[in-house]
């Protein structure tokens, strides 16, 4: 995205602004599958807030910042508008992890792909 700014002289000066933060962000407490990519098995959380283009979770895995992560993400029908809950698999990286409470730690994900999960 590129955003037209006006320097100190008043001409408008280009530049580009991340995309990180740009998108809406959904303060949803929903349940989460954790898969890191380097072990077998799964890990749970719960999302603390959740984005087009990243997931904010409470997990406890031990997720290492720029660690690939795949995870699982059921959208309930109230949030959807669905007859069902439907079921999102997403692909991503850890870039921000903050220090560890109890058992449970927080992780903030970029999601690089996703799809969605029919339900037979």
């Amino acid at each position: 995205m590129e955003l037209a700014l006006a320097g100190s002289n008043g001409k408008k000066q280009g530049g580009l602004v991340s995309d990180a933060r740009t998108g809406k962000r959904f303060p949803l407490e929903l349940p989460i599958k954790i898969h890191k990519a380097d072990e077998a098995g799964q890990h749970s959380g719960v999302t603390g807030n959740l984005s087009a283009a990243g997931v904010y979770i409470r997990a406890d895995a031990s997720l290492e910042i720029g660690s690939n992560v795949e995870f699982e993400i059921t959208l309930p029908p109230e949030v959807t508008g669905a007859q069902e809950g439907v079921v999102v698999q997403c692909r991503g990286r850890v870039v921000r992890a903050d220090e560890p409470t109890g058992n449970t730690r927080g992780v903030a994900c970029v999601i690089d792909s996703y799809d969605f999960v029919r339900q037979s």
